[in-house]
């Protein structure tokens, strides 16, 4: 452990407040800007393929800026990156409500993906430092604090709608209390040193990280398959009744939400590589049973299950490859999340193509065979004798 963790400048019931409310900003600035995706669109006059077109700007943002981030974690303390990601990405946050033209709304979107960036990777690098000064597991909770934001800013969303407050207000109001929310608590963070420098110019993992980035990418692609088609799937496959509809991603999110408070708790009582076992179990579960019954009973069971499958894997991980890379946890995680975004990047859309070619029964059955890739793969993370132990 490093020096900087055994006498840190803050203490740690202190450093993990703040390190939750970044979590905060930055899932209540990204679930802001998801709350008003209909009314952008309606605004800019965009069908769904147009749409779909501009939304990839975000994650090819997230991607291309993963070297600038890496690099910046290797000079710069993870608090410095974190405190410049937040302002960065609450100023795009700002300028998205003001975009008039689909080039506008492209180019804020990969700047607000850029800054997510900064924000995300600098702020995960925090969080394993801040667990490093508890003999308990508390990690998972942060990515907990990041759902409950995202539920509050979609409540707000939908309050200002109902209320016809405009977007570009909406956006600035929220940017600038989540600035506050930054600058009030960025004293409390944690010091760490940069990570050690690297040859490698793209945060590209070895041979022993690329096992964590493999169980990240499964998870995340399952994660972005429900966020994305639970709906569709909830309401088209599985014939819900149109009130009921848009209940399938509740269902899914409340699960995660839950197993992210509930998940320091299980790896206390089970340990982190059987809980991660039992996250891969779960998310193909509840992905086969909303394949092999689709009803609305039986996928909202499925979608629970699988909510509590990807709910803490991601936390999990990152809290491993902190241990094994006590020194460069920023980077490894840069390097982590490099194979992981793939899962956001390339499987939903996959998903898409699979449920035109057969049917979105077909593509949930395929997706489930990644979590079956996270039970194959947990074990095989003990052959290595520097990697943590859960």
């Amino acid at each position: 452990m490093s020096e900087v963790l055994t006498l840190p400048r803050t203490s740690p019931t202190r450093a993990r407040i703040a390190i939750a409310l970044f979590f905060f900003v930055s899932g209540f600035g990204f679930a802001t800007w998801a709350s008003r995706i209909p009314i952008i669109q309606h605004q800019l006059g965009l069908n769904e393929a147009q749409l779909g077109a501009v939304l990839l700007a975000l994650p090819a943002g997230l991607m291309l800026t993963l070297p600038v981030t890496g690099k910046l974690l290797q000079h710069f303390s993870s608090r410095q990156v974190m405190m410049v990601g937040a302002v960065l990405f609450n100023l795009a946050l700002g300028l998205l409500g003001f975009a008039e033209h689909t080039w506008q709304l492209a180019v804020l979107l990969f700047c607000f993906g850029s800054s997510r960036n900064l924000l995300n990777l600098s702020v995960n690098a925090q969080s394993v430092g801040v667990q490093a000064l508890y003999d308990r597991s508390i990690i998972a909770s942060f990515h907990g604090i990041w759902s409950v934001a995202g539920f509050a800013a979609a409540g707000l969303g939908a309050l200002f709608i109902r209320n016809e407050v405009s977007t570009g207000f909406h956006f600035v109001a929220v940017s600038v209390v989540l600035t506050g929310v930054a600058l009030a608590f960025f004293p409390g963070s944690l010091a760490l040193p940069p990570s050690p420098p690297t040859k490698s110019i793209f945060p590209w993992p070895d041979k022993t990280v690329f096992k964590y980035g493999l169980i990240t990418f499964a998870s995340m692609a399952c994660e972005g398959t429900f966020y994305d088609w639970s709906g569709v799937y909830f309401s088209q496959a599985a014939h819900a009744p149109k009130a009921i509809a848009p209940f399938g991603f509740t269902l899914y999110m409340v699960a995660m939400t839950t197993g992210r408070f509930l998940g320091d708790k299980l790896v206390e009582r089970f340990g982190t590589k059987p809980l991660l076992q039992a996250s891969g179990v779960l998310m193909s579960t509840g992905l086969l049973l909303a394949a092999a019954f689709p009803t609305p009973l039986m996928a909202g069971i499925g979608f629970v299950l699988g909510g509590f499958g990807v709910s803490c894997v991601v936390p999990l991980v990152f809290g491993l490859v902190g241990k094994a890379n006590p020194l460069s946890a920023g980077t490894a995680i840069a390097s982590v999340s490099t194979v992981s975004y793939f899962g956001f990047l390339v499987v939903p859309p996959l998903v898409g193509f699979v449920a035109k070619a057969a049917s979105l029964r077909w593509s949930f059955a395929l997706v489930a065979l990644l979590g079956g890739m996270v039970v194959w793969l947990v074990p095989k993370l003990r052959d290595d004798p520097q990697e943590g132990v859960g």
